[in-house]
């Protein structure tokens, strides 16, 4: 019986989640979407060189 009450619970937040996303502003989808982008852009190969040498630096 306890398995069904939570499916319930989890079925329930589901719902809450997808509600709450329905009332946030367009500034906010907007601001999300920003985030994403730049999280999912690749570093640059200068970026990946610079860590690389803190790195070396970092292990002498």
């Amino acid at each position: 019986m306890s398995s069904s009450k939570d499916g319930e619970k989890a079925a329930k937040g589901l719902k809450d989640d997808a509600a709450s996303k329905a009332r946030d502003p367009e500034w906010a989808n907007s601001l999300k979407k920003l985030y994403k982008s730049v999280v999912d852009e690749p570093l640059p190969d200068s970026f990946k060189s610079l860590l690389s040498k803190l790195d070396e630096d970092g292990r002498k």
